[in-house]
């Protein structure tokens, strides 16, 4: 199930950083990520995924995902999995037993759900917003020993 969660999050994002309008060239694609699956498959993702076709500004038919507009794409694409690796991660701070990571928009959920997942025994819990998760720690855990833990799950460059 890994293989599918991870070939539709590729497909997520080759759709939204390219204009690509036909499924030979999703294929292509994909193929480049190191997916290599059927036409059949594809449709099903698709569908699976919503996706549409819409008018480019150019004029051409392409492939976009539901509620995401044409001046929202990245104009310079990257390969796909070093988009994935571009971490959420902003910022780090600290005061008494409570931890505040902020977050690019919209990263918060899936990053508390990462630290809740990894049972770090110096956090109590999490909450998460679109950019903000307020982490609450045990009352005797030192604020190095947490950043340590969370370096070790979320990819982040603590200037804190």
């Amino acid at each position: 199930m890994k293989v599918k969660k991870d070939r539709l999050e590729t497909l997520r994002m080759i759709i939204s950083s390219r204009e690509l309008g036909s499924q030979e060239e999703l294929l292509d694609a994909l193929q480049q990520e190191g997916f290599k699956l059927t036409q059949a498959t594809l449709s099903r993702d698709l569908k699976q995924l919503k996706v549409a076709k819409a008018a480019s500004m150019n004029g051409n038919y392409v492939y976009v995902l539901p509620n995401v507009t044409m001046y929202k794409r990245v104009s310079t694409p990257n390969r796909i999995r070093e988009m994935m690796q571009v971490p959420g991660f902003l910022s780090i701070n600290y005061s008494g037993n409570i931890g505040v990571i902020k977050t690019r928009p919209g990263y918060a959920s899936s990053i508390a759900y990462n630290i809740d997942s990894s049972n770090i025994p110096q956090i109590i819990g999490t909450i998460a917003g679109d950019d903000t998760i307020m982490i609450v720690m045990k009352e005797d855990a030192s604020t190095d020993e947490v950043t340590a833990e969370l370096s070790k799950v979320v990819d982040m460059n603590v200037h804190a």
